[in-house]
């Protein structure tokens, strides 16, 4: 049965984001969800662009630059 994995990565500046959420899509199982929240405007643009390098699905972004959430389909 497909999980999700929650990541919060909020007051966490580069690149601590993307290092916290490699690791949990390494852990996580095929069909499982990543979630990432987080507060660092860059990673916010470059998590999904590692995604869709690691050829993951990326099911979502929103928020602000700021203040935003993104989220994973391995």
């Amino acid at each position: 049965m497909p999980e999700t994995i929650r990541v919060d990565c909020r007051g966490e500046n580069c690149p601590r984001p993307l290092i916290e959420t490699r690791k949990a899509i390494n852990k996580a199982k095929a069909g499982d969800t990543i979630e990432v929240v987080g507060t660092h405007p860059s990673s916010k643009k470059e998590i999904p662009l590692a995604v869709e390098g690691m050829g993951l699905k990326l099911l979502g972004v929103s928020g602000s630059d700021t203040d935003w959430k993104i989220t994973i389909r391995k």
